[in-house]
């Protein structure tokens, strides 16, 4: 009994990934299934209807069917949120308000955030990283720290229920840790007070 407890810790929890095409196939697959097989469930939010398509780096991956656009998502209905990376998913979800706003109401409301490998970049342009202590890719962590953010090049970084991670060979460490803090549910607002580019 106390393994089926324990695999099913997440049940009753909800997490929205943010992602468009171009996201990094492992970076959204691998935490989706982590988050399912604690026994939570998953939604896939986008700007547009229809399927995303996924890369394996620079060739062609999986896609995956868009559960809710931007438009019809209520971040109220979600526990947590995930930004997978890619070189063209953050690049085009940065110029969105929408997905700014989507994303910058889960730190508003102190709920977790998971951001992988070029993800952060989606914070940055929503102003959200003045303050924190994050990760993310190498290319990525200067502008990270342009932003004012601390940053640390450790395999997954946890601040406040902000967990971000460099790549996907730190999807282990990331997984466990968004789990973890999903289940916590939301936190104690961080010190810092934020005013958020697109508020």
């Amino acid at each position: 009994m106390a393994m089926k407890a324990e695999s099913q810790k997440a049940q009753g929890k909800k997490l929205a990934i943010l992602a468009t095409d171009g996201f990094e196939e492992s970076e959204l697959f691998s935490p989706k299934a982590a988050i399912e097989a604690a026994g939570g469930s998953v939604e896939v939010i986008s700007l547009e209807p229809g399927d995303i398509q996924g890369l394996k780096h620079m060739e062609r991956g999986r896609s995956i069917h868009v559960d809710k656009t931007l438009a019809d998502a209520n971040p109220e209905d979600y526990d947590a949120i995930l930004i997978p990376g890619g070189l063209f998913n953050p690049d085009r979800l940065r110029t969105e308000k929408d997905a700014l706003r989507f994303a910058g109401s889960f730190v508003k409301n102190r709920k977790p955030v998971f951001a992988i490998c070029h993800g952060p970049q989606v914070l940055i342009s929503a102003g959200l990283v003045d303050g924190r202590t994050m990760t993310a890719v190498k290319s990525v962590q200067r502008d990270l720290a342009n932003a004012g953010a601390d940053v640390k090049d450790e395999p997954v970084v946890v601040d406040h229920g902000l967990v971000t991670s460099r790549t996907p060979d730190d999807l282990d460490a990331f997984n466990e840790k968004i789990v973890e803090e999903i289940c916590e549910g939301s936190h104690d607002r961080h010190p810092h007070h934020y005013k958020m580019a697109f508020f």
